[in-house]
């Protein structure tokens, strides 16, 4: 994270107020419809990352309720979510985002697993539904070079940079790169194994590809630990990243682990197991709780949903933020307005500091990285 906690103050100061940038929401707007403006929401729900979806929609929600709370947008229409599960699934969020379109959502606000988001670009795409993603951050989504598409979480090159650079500085002098063969996963595990290959860099002793969803790893552990690695990066998601760290430690593996940000969950240490898990480092874009400033947010939260926030909820809060000034900068639902708009962003304040999209249509995100401890990742180090 590269910003100054004077930027973080007036962002969450009066628990983040939602107008930005010289505007307020309210705006007279030249649209002839009139109701509620539909926000889409494509985000697992159900399947192996199920414990992220309520997270992200909780944090959409709260964005949508204080800004129908201040007077809605264009001139008092209030906005309305509608999120729909995609599992994490390419065939179930097609599906999903298929819904999202014939419901008549002005934006889609959606995006957690890479692999399932990949395919749902061109439904929205194709809709002419400018698409914000609030996660998903394989370099395969910018790749596609939409002109709906728009990434507000750090890339998967910038990710991997981070991780080489930890790798680096905690002394690693022969890593394992894992993942699960997933765009996301695949991505970030190639461009740390490219890092690695460099001249000075630590040796690379695997490169090694799991299955999904699968639940003994045994032979995968074996082949990487006949390289006797010193460090494990696994770039997958949380719950084969916790079964991979138990089934190393039951096969006597003694170095250390980093995870991508797609193992940062709650339920990792659970499926690790106790005192597996303790010590894992992550690399991850900035959560609730080790924000600087967030203690009003958070209250917030909890008091409206009953419980903590978790990772990603900032995300897809700021993701309808972002949605909101949008429309707000249109003065209209139009597509090609809202697009211009997000592309005009010059400042924008978010969790991750001011926006500015590049003409890629992705920001230059801050990781840091994070540490288990008593079951729960906390902040190790600011990159």
């Amino acid at each position: 994270m590269k910003q100054s906690r004077s930027v973080l103050a007036v962002v969450l100061a009066g628990g983040l107020a939602v107008s930005g940038c010289g505007q307020g929401l309210l705006g007279g707007g030249d649209d002839e419809e009139k109701g509620n403006i539909l926000i889409g929401m494509d985000i697992p729900m159900s399947g192996d990352s199920a414990e992220i979806g309520p997270y992200m929609k909780n944090g959409a929600q709260l964005a949508v309720d204080e800004i129908n709370g201040k007077g809605g947008v264009l001139g008092g229409r209030k906005l309305e979510l509608r999120a729909e599960d995609d599992a994490c699934d390419p065939k179930t969020a097609v599906a999903a985002a298929n819904k999202l379109v014939s419901a008549g959502v002005k934006v889609s606000v959606s995006g957690y697993c890479s692999g399932a988001t990949l395919p749902t670009l061109p439904v929205f795409d194709r809709a002419k539904i400018p698409m914000i993603i609030p996660v998903a951050n394989s370099a395969e989504l910018a790749a596609q070079k939409l002109k709906h598409v728009f990434m507000i979480n750090g890339t998967g090159d910038q990710q991997a940079a981070a991780a080489f650079k930890w790798l680096s500085k905690d002394g690693a002098t022969k890593v394992a790169v894992m993942h699960d063969n997933t765009s996301y996963s695949k991505d970030i595990a190639d461009r740390t194994a490219a890092e690695l290959d460099k001249p000075g860099a630590p040796d690379k002793t695997a490169n090694e590809a799991i299955t999904p969803k699968e639940t003994d790893f045994s032979a995968a552990v074996t082949s990487v630990l006949k390289g006797k690695p010193d460090y494990i990066y696994f770039t997958g998601y949380y719950s084969e990243g916790g079964l991979l760290v138990r089934q190393f430690k039951q096969a006597g593996y003694k170095g250390k682990f980093l995870v991508g940000d797609g193992a940062v969950a709650d339920k990792f240490a659970q499926i690790a197991g106790g005192k597996n898990a303790e010590g894992v480092y992550a690399t991850m874009t900035p959560t609730p709780t080790t924000l600087q400033g967030a203690e009003g947010w958070i209250a917030s939260y909890k008091s409206k949903f009953g419980a903590d926030p978790g990772p990603y909820s900032t995300q897809a809060y700021d993701g309808v933020r972002l949605a909101a000034e949008a429309i707000t900068k249109a003065d209209s639902t139009d597509s090609d307005k809202i697009v211009k708009a997000l592309e005009g962003m010059d400042g924008f304040k978010l969790f991750s500091g001011p926006l500015k999209f590049t003409p890629q249509h992705t920001i230059v995100g801050g990781f840091e990285i994070q540490v288990v401890k008593d079951g729960k990742f906390v902040l190790q180090e600011k990159l």
